[in-house]
């Protein structure tokens, strides 16, 4: 069980505030704990202290960010179980998920561990002309300051890892911003760096409203800030001043199945039904678009309604139940209209069912009208909207069409097919073989247009959190 209730993290220091916030049990609707709620002022504190911090962040040496990030791995494997549960309680999410986003956790801290030490520089060779005789270049990487970050709701712990773990082994001290809806797994996360010997004002994270936030995003001693949320991250970059900042904005994933899949039908359906019905489909890179050549259309598509229509929905700490609860009422009212206007539209539903609460069955639809907000919008829910192609280049073309462009899955046993999807396709990945859903920690990911710009994955996340510094030496 959760605790009955959980400080904030203000300089490195638990503060149990006289405010507090309620997070609710997400398939229960009780209240299952409470966290102390900062205000605009104790934000403010919070970048002080940050910025005070830079100096002491800056000069820890890399084999000391190295094991406090390696002191995390141990406390968060230690602590595995119970992240889990918070993560079922606090977020709905099935109970055989929470846990692989514990072991997601372990692994980013675990690749920032490595690569605390492998923050590198390289030569610049200078002498290019006569004048530039005896001149010798070197270039470091340096912290780039303060960072403020603001993360949401769907994976609480390990989108905020993809920000904390860089920035630790980067050398940056930083405020974070949990999601109201699902702040304990970040604020367990402050537990277990409390526990280690930063420097104070080296980390602070702080549930707060959204109005009480602003600092974050509008204060001149922060260097970068790095939201993971919806479109209004593009309002907050207008709103951010010099600083550097990160988005990743969501999308709208579609996934190709090619004449020639070059997999097994069955295996490429159930890799369908895991990305486009994971965690309730409250995935940024969820399958909510789904292309199939005509050749294969009819038989994948009604193996795929079949398999989607026994998917079991209910207590997301049963775990045998793959469709949790979304993360409330308002979310899966959004997604049942958008689907109700794509069948009085003319979509007809291959798989689905009534929603009660904020427990919205799979749905499968067909014939989705493609000026739909169900097709052209990020719909966030377990829906997903399959229809065939003829052409593989109209295929690619109907992917690019959307305002998104984070990830995308092709499945295909033609190479040069492959290819042009890489060449072609508006993304900032694309993944042959697989869902659009497939992201291991280490790598780079991000998106264009509406989807964002910037990169997480450790190493990415780092080289943001850190500036080119040049040396010129004259013999």
């Amino acid at each position: 069980m959760l605790k009955e209730s959980y400080p904030y993290y203000l300089a490195n220091a638990a503060v149990a505030a006289n405010t507090a916030l309620e997070v609710r049990d997400k398939f229960s609707g009780e209240v299952a704990t409470r966290v102390a709620l900062a205000d605009a002022g104790v934000v403010d504190t919070a970048i002080a202290a940050a910025w005070e911090a830079r100096a002491a962040m800056a000069a820890l040496p890399p084999f000391a960010r190295r094991d406090v990030l390696e002191h995390c791995v141990r406390r968060f494997q230690e602590r595995s179980e119970e992240l889990a549960l918070a993560l079922c309680i606090e977020a709905g999410k099935p109970i055989r998920d929470a846990r692989g986003e514990v072991a997601r956790l372990v692994d980013t801290f675990r690749i920032a561990a490595g690569e605390a030490t492998r923050v590198e520089g390289e030569t610049v060779e200078l002498q290019v002309s006569e004048r530039a005789l005896g001149y010798r270049g070197l270039v470091k990487r340096v912290p780039v300051g303060a960072c403020s970050f603001i993360t949401p709701f769907n994976f609480p712990l390990n989108l905020v890892a993809h920000k904390v773990a860089p920035a630790i082994a980067a050398g940056c001290p930083f405020v974070l911003k949990p999601s109201e809806k699902t702040p304990v797994g970040a604020l367990i996360i402050g537990e277990v760096l409390g526990e280690t010997g930063l420097p104070k004002g080296a980390f602070s994270i702080l549930p707060c409203p959204v109005a009480e936030a602003d600092a974050l995003v509008e204060d001149d001693r922060i260097a970068l800030l790095s939201f993971t949320g919806g479109l209004v991250g593009w309002e907050l970059k207008a709103r951010a001043g010099r600083k550097k900042v990160v988005l990743e904005l969501g999308g709208n994933a579609a996934c190709i199945i090619d004449a020639d899949p070059g997999r097994p039908v069955e295996e490429v359906v159930a890799r369908l039904v895991s990305g486009a019905y994971y965690q309730s489909g409250q995935s940024c890179i969820g399958v909510q678009r789904i292309y199939v050549h005509r050749s294969n259309y009819e038989a994948l598509r009604d193996r795929l309604a079949a398999d989607v229509a026994k998917l079991r929905m209910g207590n997301p700490r049963d775990e045998g139940v793959f469709i949790g609860p979304m993360i409330d009422e308002a979310a899966a009212r959004r997604v049942e209209a958008w689907i109700a206007d794509a069948v009085a539209a003319g979509a007809k539903v291959l798989a689905g069912g009534a929603r009660s609460g904020n427990l919205l069955p799979a749905t499968l639809l067909e014939g989705v009208p493609h000026d739909s907000a169900l097709y052209r919008e990020e719909a966030f829910g377990p829906v997903a909207a399959i229809e065939p192609f003829d052409d593989y280049a109209d295929a690619l073309s109907r992917v690019n069409d959307g305002m998104f462009g984070l990830q995308a899955g092709v499945f295909t046993g033609d190479l040069a097919h492959a290819m042009q999807a890489w060449d072609r396709l508006e993304v900032g990945g694309v993944i042959v073989g697989d869902i659009p859903s497939f992201r291991v920690d280490n790598m780079p990911y991000g998106g264009v247009k509406a989807s964002g710009f910037g990169r997480e994955g450790v190493r990415y996340a780092i080289a943001d959190m850190t500036e080119l510094r040049l040396l010129v030496i004259r013999d």
